[in-house]
């Protein structure tokens, strides 16, 4: 039997990643029911840099090189802190499902942000791909929404450019700092600042909830916020940060049947038929060459 390629490897790394970062939105949507976004959103990265702190200290990591830390704050800004405070403020008023739907735009996101930052070049059969994938998401949302925005939908939005930056930034330091490194420093990073806006939420808001909510928050907390990212980074690293980003053209789709399925929300046959467009979108591109750019191997 041959070995699997860093290729496969790397879409089965990112696939196990976006089971778990699946749950994320419908865990949020319970959590915010009784406790306030600024907890759920920003105290789940609390919770979790205790952990990372845990594995660092137990694992004896070195403190990441001074040439670092500016990507692992930028990192901390992406996945730390905007994406799961955004996606908090818009769980208060949206669906999961529909949150779900629109965080479909996260792949083509992060293919950008990828060109840009770390100068992969995604073929043009990739990007059509891409961005059929994201024209069927956004056709959904506009006609589930009757095409009016709330500020629900900006924060949603916000959080989709707020992931794929923390994403491809985590990818790209991943090749150098470890996998799993790179959620573990950016979590302890962040720590300090995130306190106080946490802090004032619990004296003004408290911390009275149902015990739905706390198991909600706590999964919120262990695995989108921390185990999820293990295999995430590692995923990007092994198969390249736009190609495995496709992966999450499917996430939408698990989101709403978990939406479902949990929290009894419908799903409808438009649903369905997006979702049918959407995998067909990623089994195109896994198939379409990317070309990594060899200076972005470099350490500099």
């Amino acid at each position: 039997m041959k070995p699997l390629t860093p290729e496969i490897r790397g879409l089965g790394y990112g696939m196990m990643g976006v089971l778990g970062f699946s749950l994320s939105l419908p865990a949020t949507r319970v959590a915010v029911a009784d406790l306030d976004p600024t907890i759920v959103g920003l105290g789940r990265s609390l919770v979790a840099a205790c952990f990372a702190l845990i594995v660092l200290s137990a694992t004896r990591q070195p403190i990441p090189a001074r040439r670092y830390w500016g990507g692992l704050a930028l990192a901390a800004m992406g996945v730390v802190l905007g994406f799961p405070l955004l996606s908090s403020l818009a769980m208060q008023r949206l669906p999961s499902g529909y949150g779900g739907v629109v965080t479909g735009l996260i792949p083509l996101f992060t293919a950008i942000v990828a060109t840009i930052r770390v100068r992969e070049r995604p073929s043009l059969t990739f990007w059509a791909a891409s961005l059929t994938g994201t024209l069927t998401i956004l056709l959904f949302m506009g006609l589930s929404s009757s095409g009016s925005l709330q500020v629900a939908h900006l924060a949603l939005i916000g959080a989709v450019i707020s992931a794929a930056i923390g994403y491809v930034e985590g990818a790209r330091l991943a090749k150098y700092l470890g996998s799993w490194q790179v959620i573990c420093w950016a979590l302890l990073i962040a720590a300090p600042v995130l306190m106080i806006p946490v802090g004032v939420s619990v004296g003004l808001h408290g911390l009275q909830a149902s015990p739905a909510s706390w198991g909600a928050f706590a999964y919120a907390s262990v695995f989108p916020q921390f185990l999820c990212f293990f295999a995430w980074y590692h995923g990007m690293h092994l198969g390249g940060i736009a190609k495995v980003g496709q992966l999450q053209l499917i996430q939408p789709f698990l989101t709403l049947f978990f939406s479902g399925l949990l929290l009894k929300e419908p799903i409808t046959p438009l649903m369905i038929i997006c979702a049918a467009i959407v995998i067909t979108c990623v089994a195109v591109g896994r198939k379409s060459a990317v070309q990594r750019s060899h200076s972005s191997n470099n350490k500099s």
